[in-house]
């Protein structure tokens, strides 16, 4: 279930299309749609329920946000999406002619070795996530020493427990940080501005929950530089800066999205962060996909590796790899498509079909 980060093929090359206002997408996430209260999709009307009006002056529109409705549909969606990608590992691992069995064999080695040696932390068991990690704020310190993150004016950082304290050390270091929703289902990416929040509201701002309370939704024609991005690994090679997400292919769609907005480029650095016993040795180079991003430093609690990567860089959005199901379940991405195709008067190819998990299909 690697999905792919999109690409127009050439015959719809990028650079033919700037973004402009013919392009642009008129987006709103959940918290604008229903702060509006003029949105009739079935969407807004699902998420209602998380929102609560009320009378007092000093909510803001009189809207305040159920932190525990919004957390509880998050859990178990991400229970549901879980389960479904065990199914998918098993199937796929089992299965000698998959071209993706083997990033499989590597990820579960990683996540048993993982919980075996107690090297894991909350959320577990830690199959089939992002593991968290013991030492995860020492490897977050050990990256914010970097000097590409001193620098760095905005940072984006996915949205996994093990980058928690990257996310807090962004807003703490007074920068912007660009964050997605989880699978993109609720949303795209929001915007924190630290200079926003408090010293009391910065450490609920670095979750989920605090992302879709604090956060300002952006659009695809958004007009912003992202200067470092965090990404999260389940393995990564220290040698080649190959890195095996945890097989949903989400990384690479929000790297091919961001490159589609000019956001970043091949110069900007990729940096993850994981434990030591995550580093690995055996990732083939050679059957890396066109969409897989490769990684320039690595952050572990003991050592900061630079892998001087000569694995080419995703170069935007890759529709041929785009299957009609995760295209579905992306409402962005198909609005995007749909005008795109409307002003080449062509239409764009469509990736291989797959088995999404139930999170992929929103509740209505």
């Amino acid at each position: 279930m690697d999905v792919s980060a999109i690409r127009i093929s050439s015959a719809f090359s990028v650079k033919h299309f700037p973004i402009t206002q013919t392009h642009a997408l008129f987006f709103l996430s959940r918290n604008r749609s229903i702060y509006n209260n003029n949105s009739s999709s079935s969407r807004s009307r699902n998420h209602q329920k998380l929102f609560k009006v009320e009378s007092s002056s000093g909510n803001r529109d009189g809207v305040v946000f159920d932190k525990g409705a919004y957390e509880a549909e998050r859990l178990t969606l991400d229970a549901e999406a879980r389960e479904a990608m065990a199914e998918t590992s098993e199937k796929e691992i089992n299965d000698e002619g998959d071209p993706k069995a083997w990033k499989w064999v590597i990820r579960k080695r990683i996540w048993d070795m993982m919980e075996a040696r107690n090297i894991a932390q909350f959320p577990r068991p830690v199959h089939h996530r992002i593991p968290n990690f013991v030492g995860a704020s020492t490897a977050a310190h050990n990256l914010s020493g970097l000097e590409v993150f001193r620098a760095a004016k905005c940072v984006k950082v996915n949205p996994d427990s093990p980058q928690k304290q990257v996310r807090f050390l962004t807003l703490n270091g007074g920068k912007e940080l660009l964050t997605p929703q989880p699978r993109l289902r609720t949303g795209f990416f929001s915007v924190l501005d630290s200079h926003m929040l408090t010293p009391s509201t910065i450490n609920e701002a670095c979750t989920s929950v605090g992302v879709a309370k604090y956060g300002r939704p952006i659009q695809l024609d958004e007009k912003i530089k992202v200067d470092l991005i965090v990404i999260g690994s389940v393995a990564v090679d220290p040698k080649t800066g190959a890195r095996l997400g945890k097989g949903e292919g989400f990384a690479e769609l929000e790297y091919g999205m961001l490159r589609y907005m000019g956001a970043i480029d091949d110069t900007t650095p990729v940096v993850t962060s994981v434990h030591d016993e995550q580093l690995v040795d055996d990732i083939p180079v050679k059957k890396l996909l066109i969409h897989d991003v490769p990684v320039d430093i690595i952050c572990t609690p003991t050592q900061v590796i630079f892998t001087n990567t000569t694995i080419p860089k995703p170069q935007g959005i890759y529709w041929d790899k785009l299957s009609p199901e995760k295209l579905g379940q992306i409402q962005i991405l198909r609005e995007l498509k749909r005008k795109i195709e409307q002003e080449t008067g062509q239409k764009l190819p469509c990736g291989p079909s797959e088995k999404l998990p139930p999170t992929a299909q929103r509740k209505r």
